[in-house]
């Protein structure tokens, strides 16, 4: 279950404002929305062949792991290696915060939340993309 580490008191009731993953927690999948739309992107092309891109068009310069998940339109749920979920133990994760305040000002009744990166110097999402792209790269 998630740890609390802050809490706002609100009209005599602690309110759970900051929420953090615990490893156990660390997702096991990468949710891939394009499987999901009814109306698909138009895929990319072949520069060379103007016809749309096949993975292997990509395998020269990307892992094929990675040219697979890439152009991947059916799979809804792409797993995370184990490799890659044992990194992310080091590194991830950032706190979920919850905005309160721009709720109130909003005035909404939706619940309203934000990932925190300013507690990590190099930015979640350099060290999201690479550890899972290194991964597969790792084992060519």
């Amino acid at each position: 279950m998630a740890t609390e580490k802050n809490t706002e008191k609100e009209k005599g009731t602690e309110r759970r404002k900051r929420f953090m993953l615990d490893e156990e927690e660390i997702p096991r999948y990468w949710y891939n929305i394009q499987a999901d739309m009814v109306n698909k992107p138009m895929p990319p092309l072949n520069p060379a062949t103007k016809q749309p891109l096949k993975a292997e068009d990509l395998y020269p310069i990307f892992a094929e792991e990675l040219c697979r998940q890439e152009l991947n339109d059916t799979a809804a749920w792409i797993e995370i290696p184990e490799e890659v979920r044992e990194m992310y133990k080091f590194y991830r994760s950032t706190p979920l915060v919850r905005a309160y305040g721009l709720e109130k000002a909003l005035g909404t009744p939706a619940h309203i939340y934000f990932k925190n990166e300013s507690v990590s110097p190099i930015g979640s999402h350099k060290i999201n993309s690479a550890l899972p792209n290194s991964n597969p790269c790792s084992s060519r």
